[in-house]
């Protein structure tokens, strides 16, 4: 007898073979693969983003603290050094008054010389080091630089007189001059009445 034949064992023949052309089993899953792999790839994209803004933050965080470190350490070392030529300011003015005072029969001594000699080579080191006078007699009176002890006669506002030595310090006043200031020139003394010529009367007219 013939041997009969099974109409589904070509089509379950065909579902057992790996590779038959006819299955689309595989087609979403290669397709859920992409999409899968899109969105890994996006998030790593954002996650090295992220890891590069914060390193950059943390980087410029670095460089700015090391700026204000080195600005503070300048601004302790300049307030430093503005304390100590602050206490020494008192010796010179002690110099200059000790050398205003001496008598002129001692003026010319050599030790007296030596002593000026010290006081100049000490005012030039505290030069070279940023210390400068500040400018007095003549100059318009500025609040910021200068101490009115005085109103004296004189040209209004210009300081006439210096009382004691004003300094700057790098730009920076660490002691106002003390100056006398002018109020303004004293008002003309009335002029005297004209005397009428001759052969005017006085108070009358011909």
């Amino acid at each position: 007898m013939p041997e009969e034949t099974n109409p589904n064992a070509g089509a379950e023949n065909a579902e057992k073979q790996p590779g038959v052309s006819g299955s689309n089993a595989e087609a979403p899953i290669g397709n859920l693969d992409a999409e899968a792999l899109r969105k890994t790839l996006e998030e790593e994209k954002n996650k090295a983003e992220a890891y590069l803004a914060n390193w950059q933050r943390a980087a410029a965080d670095l460089i700015n603290y090391k700026r204000r470190s080195e600005q503070e350490k300048n601004d302790t070392v300049a307030f430093a050094n503005a304390m100590l030529i602050s206490s020494i300011l008192p010796v010179l003015d002690d110099m200059e008054r000790a050398f205003d005072s001496v008598p002129s029969k001692l003026a010319g001594l050599t030790w007296v010389e030596g002593m000026k000699l010290v006081y100049k080579k000490l005012g030039a080191i505290l030069e070279a080091q940023g210390l400068s006078e500040i400018k007095t007699v003549g100059e318009t009176f500025d609040p910021r630089l200068h101490e009115a002890i005085a109103y004296i006669d004189g040209a209004e506002g210009k300081i006439v007189e210096e009382a004691q030595r004003g300094y700057r310090f790098k730009d920076k006043v660490i002691r106002p001059a003390m100056v006398k200031v002018g109020k303004g020139q004293p008002e003309a003394e009335a002029a005297p009445k004209k005397e009428p010529g001759p052969g005017v009367e006085s108070g009358s007219s011909k």
